[in-house]
């Protein structure tokens, strides 16, 4: 893997495990199960390559309308994953963030989340992001209402210091670079309310393959595919090419 135009940032909607499940005549919990799997080898990969961030869309706030048994399962599932894995992502130095609604989410799952944000606090590799009880329209309209918040008591001045760097700081993404890439497994071609402020700008790559089945390659072939890539931000080939951006 090239350090030539590395992503600082990628982020990947993990889709397809119940369907792989279903393929294979399981219950779909089981897809989450080989669905941990990958996660645990692409985290690995993302530090041996140097990325500096990776954010998981691990749980939607519209997962929340899924049958109760499959949520329970999931939380179940979430609250052993951090438990078994905390060993190996503090031997690979993995610092982990957790973006959403965690509110929401069940005390157990809530706790051992915190317990595993302070214990890696202070690792210095790859920093793993992971949205829970997450959903971008809910992001935004947080933001509104604190800033709004922000301007009634005085916080916030004049309604001129409203700038989309300010704004920014009110995302639970505040502090985390904007993604380079997003990967969305399973074939679907959608953002499906993630991180629609912060993509503005990002590449996606879609493939076919269920979460599952998605390996390192895998991984490494959307990058490249990525350093192929010219990013304009609005300007012309030709001004990139010379150096004359902005003029």
């Amino acid at each position: 893997m090239t350090d030539e135009k590395m992503p600082r940032h990628v982020a990947i909607i993990m889709d397809g495990n119940g369907r792989w499940a279903k393929e294979r005549g399981l219950e779909r919990v089981y897809g989450h199960q080989k669905g941990v799997e990958t996660v645990r080898r692409i985290v690995e990969a993302a530090g041996e390559i140097g990325l500096e961030y990776l954010t998981l869309y691990t749980f939607s706030i519209e997962n929340w309308n899924r049958p109760k048994a499959e949520v329970d399962a999931l939380m179940g599932l979430m609250v052993d994953a951090i438990i078994r894995e905390t060993p190996d992502l503090m031997e690979k130095h993995v610092k982990v963030l957790v973006i959403g609604n965690v509110a929401d989410l069940p005390e157990t799952v809530r706790l051992k989340l915190e317990e595993l944000e302070a214990k890696t606090a202070a690792n210095d590799g790859v920093k793993l992001v992971l949205a829970l009880s997450y959903g971008a329209r809910w992001e935004i309209t947080e933001a509104a209402r604190r800033i709004a918040e922000a301007c009634r008591s005085g916080k916030i001045g004049d309604v001129d210091e409203i700038t989309e760097s300010l704004f920014a700081t009110y995302l639970t993404t505040a502090g985390i670079p904007d993604p380079d890439l997003l990967i969305r497994t399973s074939g679907e071609c959608r953002l499906s309310n993630f991180l629609l402020w912060q993509c503005a700008y990002t590449e996606f790559y879609f493939i076919d393959k269920f979460w599952p089945d998605f390996e390192k390659d895998d991984l490494y072939l959307a990058i490249r595919n990525f350093q192929l890539r010219e990013r304009r931000f609005g300007m012309t080939g030709e001004q990139l090419k010379s150096g004359n951006a902005g003029k």
